[in-house]
């Protein structure tokens, strides 16, 4: 077993308390940003990945405390800043995770959803875990916490 799926399945159980406890706006905005970020990484986004996210997030026992029209919505907007500028978009959407540098437990929530994302398909690729890793960055986390 991968250093990430241990990692997975040994924070899996407390992800929904923690997910429960910082509900709020600011936490779905970082979650789905992260998403978003994750989505883009191979240079495009695409229907099945919007579908990826929306049905991760609506089908987890964890996340599904967020509106998803809401979720959708979000997703869209910073989808769409990084179709029209990716650099410019992926900064905006970053700017959004690092709100959560000073709370370490918040970061790894939000880190944890974008591996899980990223892992949905089957293929957490290199391009997947670098933008990970960006995200770690942001939030002050060592990605090796993360098996990345």
């Amino acid at each position: 077993m991968s250093s990430f799926q241990s990692w997975l399945n040994k924070t899996k159980t407390g992800l929904q308390d923690q997910v429960g406890r910082f509900k709020n706006k600011d936490l779905m905005d970082a979650i789905v940003a992260g998403c978003a970020i994750v989505s883009v990484a191979d240079g495009t986004i695409d229907a099945t990945e919007k579908q990826k996210m929306a049905g991760y997030i609506g089908r987890n026992e964890q996340l599904k405390v967020f509106n998803m029209s809401e979720v959708i919505d979000r997703f869209n907007h910073f989808a769409g800043n990084m179709e029209f500028d990716v650099m410019v978009g992926k900064q905006e959407a970053l700017r959004t995770i690092a709100k959560f540098k000073s709370k370490p437990e918040v970061g790894r929530v939000i880190v944890g959803v974008c591996c899980a994302i990223g892992a949905a398909d089957g293929d957490f690729d290199d391009l997947e875990k670098a933008a990970v890793r960006d995200i770690c960055n942001v939030l002050n986390l060592q990605p090796g916490e993360f098996g990345l």
